[in-house]
């Protein structure tokens, strides 16, 4: 089961929190929100670099069952958390010692950066949801059609009926194969074959 779906959120909600926060302490120049903003964006350089863990352990249990436009984009959203993990990482040292020297133009600096990392963030965020909506979802029939097609083409060329039904009876060993192999990807459960008879 991948945890990159369950953790990405903290990717995407934690630096806005923290941009909030940043954005109140340019306003007040209080010690007590340089504090608090400071540490939140530490903690979201901490859940990005974690997200981006999850998701770089993800990755590749899918690659192999998206199309070729899924995997292009795949290796898009692989690269940019990690340029969006080093950023925020950056962000939150140059926070750090602005909040510690208490130099303002240093924490000024951070919290406009910070910024425009969040804003990246929901990019990459969309960037997400297509990998999963329009790559992800469909990858498991993109997949079984694939064995489908090769199916009817070794069918096609042979005579025989008993290797027609030798062909099509791997191939459906091989749905089935794909199908657990996804299933277990996303932690899904299998029916058993009784349950289905009861329905």
């Amino acid at each position: 089961m991948m945890l990159h779906p369950a953790t990405v959120h903290f990717a995407i909600v934690l630096p806005l929190v923290a941009s909030i926060f940043g954005v109140i302490y340019l306003f007040t120049k209080s010690e007590g929100m340089s504090k608090i903003s400071s540490r939140l964006t530490l903690v979201s350089a901490l859940a990005m670099i974690g997200v981006w863990y999850t998701g770089n352990q993800a990755g590749p249990q899918i690659f192999q069952y998206l199309s070729e436009a899924g995997k292009h984009e795949l290796l898009e959203h692989k690269a940019l958390g990690l340029y969006l993990a080093i950023a925020i990482s950056l962000i939150a040292l140059l926070k750090i010692v602005g909040c510690k020297t208490h130099k303002f133009i240093l924490e000024a600096v951070a919290v406009v950066l910070l910024i425009g990392v969040t804003a990246t963030t929901f990019l990459q965020g969309k960037h997400g949801g297509e990998i999963v909506y329009e790559y992800g979802m469909p990858f498991k029939v993109h997949s079984i059609q694939t064995i489908l097609h090769k199916a009817v083409k070794n069918a096609d060329a042979t005579d025989e009926d008993e290797d027609k039904v030798d062909i099509y009876e791997d191939a459906i060993d091989d749905i089935d194969s794909v199908s657990q192999d996804i299933n277990k990807v996303y932690g899904l459960q299998e029916k058993d074959e009784d349950e289905d008879d009861s329905e």
